[in-house]
């Protein structure tokens, strides 16, 4: 079982960028392909972005494909997502998840098991 905590949310401005960060512990984050999910007032769950257990992969939605980035550092059991030109329609509360690595990457939210809970992002406009 692994527990996940995000950070790096705020309050940011249209066109500016924030980097959240999701430290795992309880077991190495290398066992896990890892997803980014948003969920804005009101809406449902959205997939982000998401990176296999050794980085060679990434997916990411059409919404922030050129302007989001995800990247890991097994070492440091973290998961990153560099978020650049940000638009209001950002505004969402984003949470990792992690999912075993021998499943296939995956935009399913019901494909991943552990979730952390969740860091708010707010762009104004």
């Amino acid at each position: 079982q692994v527990q996940l905590v995000e950070s790096g949310g705020g309050l940011v401005q249209a066109g500016g960028s924030l980097r959240l960060s999701c430290a795992a512990s309880g077991r190495t984050l290398s066992a896990y392909n890892m997803g980014w999910f948003r969920q804005a007032p009101g809406k449902e769950r959205e997939f982000v972005a998401a990176i296999t257990w050794s980085s060679i992969s990434t997916y990411y939605a059409d919404s922030v494909r050129g302007r989001f980035t995800i990247s890991r550092d097994n070492a440091k059991n973290t998961v990153y997502l560099q978020m650049n030109s940000l638009k209001p329609e950002d505004t969402a509360v984003y949470s990792c998840a992690a999912q075993p690595r021998w499943r296939s990457l995956t935009s399913n939210p019901m494909q991943y098991d552990y979730w952390g809970q969740g860091t708010q992002v707010t762009v104004s406009s």
